[in-house]
């Protein structure tokens, strides 16, 4: 008896073991098979932009980068810049990035990653425009900026200050194009955004004066949310650095 109820227990806990073992197993392939909704603007190079039928940019490259190297999956989810926060907030998204630059008050509502690139405003004119040499020369103008973006939050916070009128667009090409044919005075815009936009195409815009501040961009995720994603991303952003592949991916865009 003794000999039958050692076996008959063996035989149960065997069976206890072989059960936990098969639902961490299952849970294991439930969190390696979870797809993070990544939020993106495609209309914001070098960046983010969209070449034939494939994204493209320094976030695009870098957020696949960091994804195989902490070994998640996402799915890109293209919109415009003003919609992504609120997006996330309705829990279409998990994660953003977006050449977002991490404020106080966005700090309020997402949780950023460790800074990943060094951007900063600048003030954009029309190339044949030899009045405007700074944001000191802007009082009486008409001043383009795109939605939802710290551009806006700067030229909108100094309006008064700068005695400016801010008219406000979607997308950085209506931005741009305002400015060129002449309906705006200036815009406001990142410094490497429109470094490119200058760089790979002739706009008929030039950049003034010195930057307007220090901006920072981060990978954000909903206050409170996703936490562990949050670990991996910033995990990830150290290693790519660490290893160059972060510079090998700035420079295939920026050259510098």
């Amino acid at each position: 008896m003794k000999k039958l109820g050692f076996f008959s227990l063996f035989l149960i806990l065997t069976i206890f073991i072989a059960a936990c073992g098969s639902k961490e197993t299952a849970g294991d392939k439930e969190n390696n098979d979870k797809v993070y909704k990544v939020g993106v603007d495609t209309t914001y190079p070098p960046f983010e932009f969209k070449e034939g039928d494939q994204y493209k940019g320094i976030d695009i490259d870098l957020i696949n980068a960091i994804a195989k190297n902490q070994g998640f999956k996402l799915e890109l989810s293209p919109m415009d810049f003003g919609g992504i926060i609120p997006a996330m907030q309705a829990n279409q998204l998990d994660v953003a990035i977006a050449g977002m630059s991490i404020t106080d008050e966005r700090k309020k509502i997402v949780d950023f990653s460790t800074p990943y690139f060094d951007a900063g405003l600048t003030v954009i004119v029309k190339n044949d425009n030899s009045n405007i040499k700074s944001a000191d020369d802007l009082k009486g103008k008409t001043v383009a900026v795109k939605k939802g973006t710290t551009g806006a939050k700067y030229a909108q916070d100094n309006a008064a200050k700068l005695g400016i009128k801010v008219v406000q667009f979607n997308d950085s090409p209506a931005m741009f194009q305002e400015v060129a044919n002449g309906n705006a005075d200036a815009l406001i815009e990142d410094y490497p955004v429109i470094s490119y936009a200058i760089a790979q195409k002739d706009l008929g815009l030039k950049i003034v004066g010195d930057r307007l501040n220090g901006d920072q961009y981060g990978i954000a995720v909903l206050k409170g949310q996703n936490q562990d994603l949050l670990k991996k991303i910033n995990k990830g952003i150290e290693e790519l650095k660490k290893d160059g592949t972060y510079d090998k991916i700035v420079k295939s865009y920026l050259g510098e």
